[in-house]
């Protein structure tokens, strides 16, 4: 095949892979421009490369856009310690909240908001070995290729990975959905704006209270009653477009997260079909040491992870 012709025949059969690509790499990586990169960094690779001794262009493909994210989420995690300690003491409304909500929004629906979250809490080597082989059913000789490991310890880091995920043991099931019930219906009637339907979910003698890297400018750190709450609460209408309901220590919660990246945690009490007490939590540190697990089923968790 003449060069030109076979240019031109891979550039075609890239097209045809790329959607499958995207979506592998921005699983890997939680962020849509590093995402794009890492296929564009696939195209120049193919475009260097003596195609003819490739079998299986598409899986050729997946391994070379699974080493580049793995080598971006290796060098933000070398990143991310100095970029917490900067954090660490700056007021959530002083941080990246996201450009565009709406396109944020659909995007961190389309893999689950809370699995974003969840999945950004692991090494990169179990995130790689999680997310190529129980959502993209990669076997694990090849993902152990990519890591430069044994078939075994990709296993292991998969299995690993998937009790974080699914987190630590939690309240029975039925009782989990009531409280997500409750709470769903408050992020629904935040993000809507709606009084009303906010004040229908929190019993009137309501509890919030707030570290200081949750609060934008001098404020109290508790407050009590349902009235204070609510008007309080109206005020974050654009955090709640990032808002998802996940598992925060047990019980169910919310978490503020554009890109993927946890800016807050919400632990929420239920009673009698009420929101009893809220604790927003917005420091770094605090943040890394919530135990963050999806639902098996919902909005926030479209994959069910394999036993």
């Amino acid at each position: 095949m003449e060069s030109g012709k076979q240019l031109e025949w891979l550039a075609q059969q890239f097209e045809e892979k790329r959607f499958h690509l995207r979506a592998v790499a921005y699983r890997l990586l939680g962020s849509v421009s590093e995402a794009d990169d890492a296929v564009q960094e696939a195209w120049i690779r193919l475009s260097r490369t003596d195609t003819s001794a490739i079998e299986n262009l598409g899986g050729w493909l997946t391994t070379v856009v699974s080493r580049v994210s793995l080598d971006l989420l290796r060098a933000r995690a070398s990143r991310r310690e100095e970029a917490m300690e900067e954090q660490a003491h700056e007021p959530v409304a002083k941080r990246q909240v996201g450009a565009d909500p709406e396109q944020e929004t659909l995007l961190a629906d389309s893999v689950g908001l809370a699995l974003l979250v969840v999945l950004d809490r692991l090494t990169p080597a179990e995130r790689l070995a999680f997310v190529l082989h129980d959502i993209f059913a990669v076997p694990f000789g090849e993902i152990a290729s990519i890591l430069g490991r044994s078939a075994v310890s990709a296993r292991q880091l998969a299995s690993r990975a998937r009790r974080q995920i699914q987190g630590p043991s939690t309240p029975s099931a039925n009782h989990l959905h009531l409280q997500r019930r409750v709470v769903d219906a408050f992020l629904s009637a935040l993000r809507a704006g709606d009084l009303a339907g906010v004040l229908a979910v929190l019993d009137r003698n309501v509890v919030r209270r707030a570290d200081h890297s949750a609060l934008a400018a001098p404020a109290d750190h508790e407050i009590h009653g349902a009235a204070l709450v609510a008007k309080e609460s109206l005020s974050h209408v654009k955090e709640a477009q990032f808002a998802r309901t996940a598992i925060v220590d047990g019980s169910v919660g919310i978490l503020i997260a554009p890109r993927g990246r946890l800016l807050m945690a919400i632990r929420c009490k239920v009673a009698q079909e009420k929101i009893t007490e809220m604790q927003v939590i917005a420091d770094s540190g605090h943040l890394r040491q919530l135990e963050v697990a999806v639902f098996d089923n919902g909005p926030d968790a479209r994959h069910e992870a394999s036993k």
